[in-house]
């Protein structure tokens, strides 16, 4: 219950950021420009409105979930209410879930939002709706919530600023892991330990990246939905243990 009331607390601190629908509306602007974009492309113009849709819904949440995420912590610093909170008999674990589900619920309106639109844009261009749609969506939202997670672990012991360097720096290597596992072979051993150490380490956001599998047709089993959403669990898990642990152990006199 105290989780709850933190996370419920949080998300409408959340809604009072004039940030949150800044970005919301240029989602909902983006979406509904692939309308007039179809208009001027040759060809199929199905792939570029799917396409277009989900990587706004994909950048946007992500672009949420990092500058909202990242003041979770820093603000009740700021505003030295933190130290009002960890002298209350509240695990600090439990106020840091509490922050996350918060954040969680956020991204989870502004997801439905998004959807929403592109949805209508969908109905509108006749643009058929498949279950992989749907797939695709719950992947972007699956990653969005290991975003989150990686923006409140760099908070808890980083400055605002600090911790949205780190988690775009995460996001971007996140979905450039191919790449680096290629690259690494081209380097000497003790580089491709290195390399091979941060591949490894980092999430593999590309896991949760089905827009080519919507555009393309191409079929996505439950079985592999269900690893996928397994690890994206997990890693999201881990990441909040990390936090905690670190949460606890720090000095806030």
């Amino acid at each position: 219950m105290r989780i709850l009331s933190i996370a419920v607390n949080t998300f409408r601190e959340n809604l009072r950021e004039k940030l949150l629908y800044n970005l919301l509306f240029f989602a909902l602007l983006m979406i509904g420009s692939s309308i007039l974009l179809s208009r001027i492309t040759l060809g199929d113009y199905h792939r570029l409105i799917l396409d277009l849709g989900l990587a706004s819904i994909n950048l946007f949440g992500v672009l949420i979930a990092i500058f909202v995420g990242i003041g979770l912590v820093s603000k009740e610093v700021d505003r030295k209410t933190i130290y009002t909170i960890v002298s209350k008999p509240i695990p600090r674990y439990e106020f840091l879930l509490g922050k996350y589900c918060g954040l969680v619920i956020t991204l989870l309106a502004n997801t439905v939002v998004m959807v929403a639109g592109l949805l209508i844009v969908l109905q509108v261009m006749d643009v058929p709706i498949t279950s992989l749609v749907f797939k695709s969506l719950a992947l972007i939202f699956l990653e969005l919530m290991v975003i989150t997670a990686v923006a409140v672990l760099f908070s808890t012991f980083t400055s605002a600023t600090l911790s949205a360097i780190f988690t775009l720096a995460v996001y971007v290597i996140g979905h450039l892991s191919g790449d680096l596992k290629e690259f690494s072979k081209k380097l000497d051993e003790v580089s491709q330990m290195a390399v091979n150490a941060i591949y490894y380490t980092l999430p593999n956001l590309e896991r949760f990246n089905l827009k080519g599998h919507v555009i393309h047709h191409l079929d996505f089993g439950l079985a592999d939905m269900a690893l996928t959403l397994a690890y994206g669990l997990t890693y999201a898990a881990f990441l909040l243990l990390l936090a905690s642990v670190i949460f606890q152990r720090r000095d806030f006199q």
